[in-house]
């Protein structure tokens, strides 16, 4: 590109040689003997100058921006669950597969409402502002400008009235303007992206929040339940102690644990509270604004088995931070143009037109008129290094772009593989505390009737009820993680948003400050 447009200044200067030399031979054709049948006019050559710039224009120096090419595996490393349904594929709307209408509400008045993404929104409607601005580089200005002086000499006070119009129009010959367009639409749609992984991030953590929530609630219940079951095993072992069956040390026993389970109960109602307050924050509102809503318990939302993993190359183009990794790379690349363009010189046409005279009534008569039009150059020729230099800069800036996007790549599989793997196992493991649970309340059963009939000793109902009591917990625990798991997963493979969700959002006005009377 470089060469291209060196060539086309070439080109330019050797027609501007032969518009001289025609000029030439038209003052000495009679001692050369040769007729030109046209003439040359300042005028030709001016517009023979600015079809040579005009055809130049089609060049632009620096590096064409291509996609990087990173290797992705051809399939997943992790154990796969059974293919999902067809219902179950679609990623834009993940939630729905937990079929809980609560979940799915909170979710679209986050979407709607939350203060994060509202502010991305705001970043995306001044990048498209800033692509605004670097594509009016590319055309011509125009203006209208007015003056009036006075001034006094020694023979005479003058008065000066002049105004007219003004236009310029800087020839974008090697490109740079166009590398500086190239580069805002390429940060235009990196801040699109990454108003989309608001958006993906923005749904996992409120799905997340709920499930956290169901859970301390279930958690809560199964206190409780076990708390009630533990004070009627105190109650028996109280009679039993004043009826002079057992000893005082299995009241203590009894007791002991009443107390333990009991105070588990306002830690887990504190964690339940907070985490309403954080999904109301997320919804943006006030802290207590869900507590009404949320404080009634209900079930954790049951994960579905299915997982729409699909293959990692389709992970490159659904994830919206890979996707703004890609932007940034091509702005990158073609900053190095923009700086590249300071190499070579700068050509602009300019005018203008208006009228003048000593005085006001003056402006009105064309005979008074004043014009200029023509072509002007610069070119910085020595800076002590200075365009080389920044030249530099912004192959380095692109390399860290490179970098940081094979970077996000890697992590983007890694959290999906962890996410396949944890799902996988986590279902492993509450088939394994669903047999566990089962098996500890047949132990209880089985304790406590055997302790009732002087069988056997407390300790031995104190271990049960125990072990029921943590086997209970952490299937809960489980449940819970097995859903969290799921949207983990979901986020990790960009899941969250449609086509529609890509486009610039609608610009929202601002809020009027309210005045005092």
């Amino acid at each position: 590109m470089v060469q291209k447009s060196v060539s086309g200044l070439k080109a330019a200067t050797r027609w501007v040689g032969c518009a001289h030399q025609l000029r030439w031979n038209r003052h000495t054709r009679s001692m050369v003997g040769t007729a030109h049948p046209a003439k040359a006019s300042p005028q030709a050559i001016c517009v023979g100058i600015v079809c040579c710039l005009i055809l130049m224009a089609g060049c632009k120096v620096g590096p064409n921006f291509k996609p990087p090419q990173t290797p992705v595996p051809d399939k997943w490393v992790g154990p796969l669950p059974p293919p999902p349904t067809s219902a179950e594929q679609d990623l834009a709307q993940w939630w729905t597969v937990f079929q809980d209408p609560t979940l799915t509400s909170l979710v679209e008045r986050a979407v709607q409402a939350n203060l994060d993404l509202k502010l991305a929104e705001a970043r995306v409607r001044q990048a498209r502002a800033a692509h605004g601005v670097a594509i009016s580089a590319l055309g011509p200005t125009f203006g209208a400008a007015g003056s009036y002086g006075r001034s006094r000499t020694a023979v005479a006070t003058a008065n000066q009235y002049q105004a007219g119009f003004d236009a310029g129009w800087e020839l974008d010959l090697f490109g740079g303007v166009r590398r500086s367009v190239e580069a805002a639409t390429a940060n235009l749609e990196a801040t699109l992206d990454a108003r989309l992984n608001v958006l993906v991030t923005l749904t996992a953590e409120v799905a997340a929040g709920y499930i956290d929530l169901r859970s301390f609630q279930e958690q809560i219940a199964i206190a409780q339940r076990n708390l009630k079951a533990q004070q009627h095993s105190a109650d028996l072992t109280r009679q039993r102690f004043q009826g002079g069956l057992v000893g005082a040390l299995d009241v203590a026993n009894a007791q002991a644990q009443v107390a333990t389970t009991a105070a588990q109960i306002p830690v887990l109602e504190q964690s339940a509270q907070q985490t309403i307050y954080s999904l109301s924050v997320l919804l943006g509102r006030e802290p207590g604004a869900l507590l009404e809503e949320l404080s009634r318990s209900a079930s954790i939302p049951a994960a579905p088995p299915a997982v729409p993993a699909g293959v990692p190359s389709e992970l490159l183009r659904r994830r919206p931070d890979i996707r703004q990794a890609e932007a940034l790379i091509h702005a990158a690349t073609a900053e190095i143009g923009v700086a590249t363009a300071d190499l070579f010189p700068r050509i602009a046409l300019s005018g203008n037109l208006g009228t003048q005279g000593n005085k006001f009534s003056s402006l009105t008569n064309w005979a008074n008129r004043f014009w200029s039009i023509g072509p002007s150059a610069s070119w910085n020729l020595f800076n002590t290094g200075l365009t080389r230099s920044n030249i530099e800069v912004q192959k380095a800036l692109e390399e860290q772009s490179l970098i940081e996007y094979r970077q996000t790549v890697l992590a983007a599989l890694q959290e999906v593989e962890n996410a396949l793997i944890a799902s996988t196992k986590e279902q492993e493991h509450y088939k394994a505390l669903t047999d566990a649970v089962t098996a500890n309340r047949k132990a209880v059963e089985l304790a406590t009737s055997l302790y009732t009939q002087g069988q056997t000793d407390f300790l031995n109902v104190l271990q049960a009820q125990g072990a029921l009591y943590s086997s209970e917990n952490a299937l809960a625990l489980s449940t819970r993680t097995v859903s969290t798991n799921l949207i983990a997963l979901y986020k990790a493979l960009g899941g969250g948003w449609t086509s529609a969700s890509s486009a610039e959002p609608t610009p929202t006005p601002p809020a009027e400050p309210q005045t005092e009377n």
